[in-house]
């Protein structure tokens, strides 16, 4: 049977095509909703698209819903897809309203409100840290007296660290929570701040279990890799994944899917390992970003878009993952913001590392820079993958040292 699946937004960013791609290659009847006039799409991703329809903003329910129920008139919607963090909501409110199998509202919502969700994975019983949501600046103080410096402020329902502010005294948490709005209306979630080494479990779950699964480290932690200009901050995926040391953190995230209630989905869990032991810190029920997929599918010698389609299609996994690399990401920063002129020591590096090199970014001279905190793609970077995951380490350590980003 022939399932027919709404994707949502297969425009942007530039690699959502690979999704629809995968889609359709598993026998799938893909409809698109989008924001880009259809005569925008490629040949390629029209040839992979039964019907487009353009909506002025996909993560504005009402759109989305008028444009599913028209699609509904036509043909039995099977299932309703979205792989980015802004429009998953919309996607399941949408999916509840029109009767379509998927990610709940309930699921969505506690993978996204950080407070709710920690709430909710401590009852089931896994280690957090201590956090509260709360528009009330008076309770927000209590927390902080109670829990003690240092603390994380973040939007209840930021992406990774996005927005995140850490605070180390009362001063910085008054402007911290002024800067938020709160006290004008807007809420924020709080947390205590955990001190250790930080890394991400992502999966791919299929009716409730994990089916394939990846271990990522951060060097170093993100909030400090998006704060500090001077640091090339990289992260590794490790093909290391079946030792003993990393069965807590597995255990963990079949723990944290099941108390969400996650069903068939992709996800993206951040931990952290330190002093206190494991920490869960928040989950996406969605792919990761920074094209991390990409480095999954080049470390284990498979399509990691299409075992996702196979999964939201038919149910089932259908390939086995290598283990056969480790692959890794690092950004290159520019001295200082402003305008490209040029790079140094590149040469030297694919002389050294050429074999193992993936790919690299490297933005023309004149090129405008991007601010430090805008992220790992957000300028120069290199991928690498590597069979052995500490000479990748090592090889990703000498490029953050030897190649400098000229920008005045």
């Amino acid at each position: 049977m022939t399932l027919d699946v709404v994707f949502l937004e297969p425009c942007f960013p530039a690699n959502q095509r690979e999704f629809v791609r995968a889609l359709h290659a598993v026998g799938a009847r893909v409809t698109g909703i989008g924001e880009r006039p259809k005569e925008s799409l490629d040949p390629a991703l029209r040839s992979w698209l039964t019907h487009y329809e353009q909506v002025g903003n996909v993560t504005d329910e009402a759109q989305v819903e008028r444009a599913v129920r028209w699609i509904q008139q036509r043909v039995t919607v099977d299932r309703l897809e979205a792989v980015v963090e802004s429009h998953v909501m919309a996607a399941a409110r949408v999916r509840e309203r029109c009767g379509i199998p998927g990610t709940s509202v309930k699921t969505t919502f506690l993978c996204r409100d950080k407070p709710a969700m920690k709430e909710a994975l401590r009852e089931a019983g896994v280690s957090c840290a201590q956090s509260i949501g709360s528009a009330d600046v008076a309770e927000l103080r209590a927390f902080a007296a109670r829990v003690g410096y240092p603390l994380v402020v973040k939007p209840r329902d930021a992406a990774g660290a996005s927005g995140t502010v850490r605070v180390d005294d009362d001063r910085e948490l008054t402007k911290a929570l002024a800067d938020f709005g709160v006290g004008r209306g807007r809420s924020v979630a709080i947390e205590e701040f955990i001190e250790g080494h930080e890394g991400f479990y992502d999966t791919l779950t299929i009716g409730g279990r994990v089916v394939h699964d990846f271990v990522t480290h951060y060097y170093p932690n993100v909030l400090e890799a998006m704060r500090t200009r001077w640091i090339s901050p990289q992260f590794i995926t490790t093909n290391r994944i079946d030792a003993p040391g990393y069965d807590e953190v597995k255990a963990m995230g079949q723990k944290v899917v099941t108390a969400l209630g996650l069903e068939t989905s992709a996800t993206h869990m951040e931990w952290f390992f330190g002093p206190k032991g494991l920490k869960f810190s928040e989950i996406g029920c969605r792919p990761p970003g920074v094209r991390t997929w990409d480095l999954y599918g080049a470390a284990n010698d498979f399509d990691i878009y299409k075992e996702w389609a196979m999964a939201v299609v038919h149910g089932r996994p259908s390939q086995r993952l290598s283990r056969r690399y480790s692959a890794g990401i690092i950004a290159l920063r520019p001295e200082c913001d402003g305008h490209i002129v040029g790079y140094e020591g590149v040469e030297e590096i694919q002389r050294r590392f050429g074999g193992a090199i993936m790919d690299m970014h490297l933005p023309a001279p004149g090129t405008p820079t991007q601010p430090v905190e805008a992220g790992y793609m957000a300028n120069a970077w290199i991928r690498m993958k590597h069979p052995d995951y500490d000479e990748l380490r090592g090889m990703l350590d000498v490029i953050g040292r030897t190649v400098k980003v000229r920008a005045r």
